[in-house]
């Protein structure tokens, strides 16, 4: 029989191993989070206590199997990452390289969701569906695009790359590349036509309503001039 000691080292042997085809297999992700996350303290911190890794890797894994058609097998793990991460992301779902989701908690990823290279995502985020359509029903997310705190995409749309989605934004709309979406429903505003960089600078965002506002206002200013 195994006593408490040899079963222990057993688990301690097995997390061993999984920490290792973590830090093999998952290295660019890992390195995304190292990159993006400034409370990151160094590569081992991120492999072992990460969620946002985890909940990756176990959809990676789990892709492996749906795409395969076991599907029962590809939910199971789905399901249990969704219950030690707090993160649900459907097996279906196709997820490109270099992908960090930083806190996690409540992020919805939908089965036929596609996200590119080099994407950003913040915790409460839906990529979720609209209506009971078979098919295409998620957004498809370009490369190097940032998705605020519970922001929610849905539906068969595409935001395009290098794009910024505003913390809480609801988007229902195809969003060109380049382009920063702000507002329930989400308002697109470009930022004069520069590439927008992956970064944490939440508050210099350009927000159209205040925008407007400022037109607005310098035009009151021209005509009272005059």
């Amino acid at each position: 029989m195994l006593t408490l000691i040899n079963l222990i080292s057993i688990l301690f042997v097995l997390a061993v191993i999984k920490f290792i085809l973590l830090a093999v297999f998952f290295y660019e992700d890992i390195r995304a989070a190292q990159a993006r996350d400034p409370a990151a303290r160094g590569f081992l911190e991120i492999l072992i206590l990460y969620q946002g890794l985890h909940a990756i890797a176990a959809n990676r894994v789990a892709h492996f199997f749906y795409k395969l058609r076991l599907f029962f097998i590809a939910r199971l793990i789905s399901q249990l990452s969704r219950f030690f991460t707090g993160i649900e992301i459907h097996p279906g779902a196709t997820i490109g390289k270099s992908f960090f989701i930083d806190h996690g908690m409540g992020v919805v990823i939908g089965e036929t969701a596609v996200i590119g290279d080099n994407v950003l995502i913040y915790q409460g985020v839906t990529l979720g569906g609209t209506g009971l359509v078979k098919g295409k029903r998620h957004p498809t997310i370009g490369n190097n695009v940032v998705i605020g705190g519970g922001a929610k995409i849905l539906g068969n749309i595409m935001i395009g790359e290098n794009s910024y989605i505003g913390a809480n934004a609801v988007v229902i709309k195809d969003v060109p590349p380049n382009s920063t979406v702000v507002g329930v429903p989400g308002r697109i505003t470009k930022q004069e036509g520069k590439k927008i960089e992956l970064s944490l600078d939440h508050i210099h965002i350009l927000d159209p309503i205040m925008q407007t506002i400022d037109d607005l206002e310098k035009r009151i200013e021209n005509l009272e001039k005059k």
